[in-house]
C-alpha cells in the first residue's frame, strides 16, 4: 500500500477537495430543511460554492505543479459523493430522480468493480473517456439547475431526468469494450 507524505496530503487542491467533501452535509442540511425561497438560494449558494472550489483545485494543481496521486483519487471522490448526495437530497422533490440514482449506482458500482478487477491483472483506465466527461458534465449541470433554479416545472425536470438517464445508460454501455479491450491485453 503506497503512504503518502504529508506535503502530498495537505497540498493545497486536497485542502479544497477537503472542503468540498465537509460541504456536502451542510448542503443537505439547508437544503431539506429549507422552508423559503431564501434558504433554497442558500442551498444552491453552498452548491456553487462547492463547484467553483472544485474548479479551482485542478487549475492550482496545474498551475502550480501539485498534481498528486492522491489528489486524483480524491477529486473524482469528491466529486461522485457530491453528485450522490445532491443526487438525494433533490430525490425528496422529484420522484424521478431515484431512477437516476439508481443508474448512477449500477453504472458506478460497474465502474468499480472492473477498474479492480482490471487493477488486479495490472491494467487501468488511462483517464476518463471523452463520454465519460460528458456524461459527468451533464449530470452536474442537472442537479446544479434543479438546486439553483427550485422553480422548474416539474415535467422540465422530468424531461431532463430522463435525458441524463439515457446519457447515463449510454455511457455504461460505451465503457463496456473499453474494458474488455484491457481484458484482451492480459
Amino acid at each position: 500500500m503506497k503512504h503518502f507524505s504529508k506535503k502530498e496530503l495537505l497540498s493545497i487542491p486536497n485542502c479544497m477537495g477537503y472542503f468540498r467533501i465537509l460541504l456536502i452535509p451542510v448542503f443537505c442540511i439547508v437544503y431539506l430543511r429549507a422552508d423559503s425561497i431564501q434558504e433554497e438560494y442558500q442551498a444552491a449558494a453552498i452548491l456553487l460554492i462547492s463547484t467553483i472550489t472544485d474548479f479551482l483545485d485542478g487549475k492550482v494543481a496545474r498551475h502550480f505543479n501539485m498534481i498528486t496521486e492522491f489528489g486524483k483519487f480524491l477529486d473524482p471522490v469528491a466529486d461522485k459523493l457530491t453528485h450522490a448526495a445532491v443526487a438525494v437530497c433533490l430525490a425528496f422533490r422529484y420522484p424521478l430522480m431515484r431512477y437516476l440514482i439508481l443508474l448512477m449506482i449500477i453504472k458506478e458500482g460497474f465502474m468499480a468493480v472492473m477498474g479492480a478487477w482490471n487493477l488486479k491483472h495490472g491494467q487501468k483506465l488511462n483517464g476518463a473517456k471523452w463520454f465519460g466527461k460528458v456524461c459527468t458534465a451533464t449530470l452536474f449541470l442537472l442537479l446544479l439547475a434543479l438546486v439553483v433554479f427550485p422553480g422548474i416545472p416539474k415535467k422540465t425536470a422530468d424531461f431532463f431526468i430522463l435525458a441524463e438517464m439515457v446519457i447515463m445508460f449510454l455511457t455504461l454501455i460505451l465503457y463496456i469494450p473499453e474494458f474488455q479491450k484491457m481484458h484482451k491485453e492480459w
